[in-house]
């Protein structure tokens, strides 16, 4: 008798998901981290809570998934203009981490706090599954954001001995720093002085700013 396979389960359904992210992130950004309920979120995006926590067991496991569903929506576009590229990218990467510290609370409050981006970096200091996924979804967008500069020192807008991993740290960690230490806004002017004080740097000396 030849050897039964192993049994597979009902294929999950795409569709349910980024319904329930949708919903959850929807929640998230009007009532924040603390007041965010799973029964809400099942309500919201009409599934039982069971078909929610067959998906991501905790909070904590559904926040990871929708801080990856935002990252996914911010594009990463190579047009030729290294300097335009970064201030789109990074621009809409502070305008992001700004919603999720923002989460939850009221219009005009003046809070210093993390938000959202603190309770992301305590989950996966929680689960050890959840620093793992989290590390996975960093890693894939960083090597779409470091392939841009990749491609500008191709093109001879950046020095051909530039170690862009370093360059994309200089660029990115300053607003991570504001966010989770200093509580210092992250604004557009401050990230015009982040993009042109590393492409200062990282420019061959012959080359006009491109």
């Amino acid at each position: 008798m030849p050897e039964r396979g192993p049994s597979r389960g009902r294929p999950r359904d795409i569709d349910v998901d980024r319904r329930i992210l949708i919903a959850a992130r929807d929640l998230l950004l009007v009532n924040g981290y603390a007041a965010l309920s799973i029964d809400e979120v099942a309500d919201r995006a009409g599934v039982a809570k069971t078909t929610l926590y067959r998906r991501w067991p905790t909070k904590d496991h559904l926040i990871v998934a929708v801080v990856a569903l935002m990252q996914d929506d911010v594009p990463i576009l190579d047009t030729g203009d290294i300097r335009a590229d970064l201030t789109d990218y990074l621009r809409q990467v502070a305008d992001g981490l700004n919603t999720m510290r923002r989460a939850g609370l009221p219009e005009g409050a003046d809070d210093r706090s993390a938000g959202v981006v603190a309770e992301v970096a305590a989950a996966a200091a929680r689960h050890a599954d959840l620093g793992t996924l989290i590390r996975a979804v960093f890693a894939r967008r960083n090597a779409m954001a470091i392939g841009l500069l990749a491609s500008a020192v191709r093109r001879g807008a950046l020095r051909t001995d530039l170690d862009v991993a370093v360059l994309f740290d200089q660029l990115v960690g300053p607003l991570y720093y504001r966010i989770l230490v200093t509580g210092e806004p992250v604004d557009h002017p401050y990230l015009d002085l982040i993009i042109d004080g590393a492409l200062r740097g990282a420019r061959p000396s012959h080359a006009h700013p491109a």
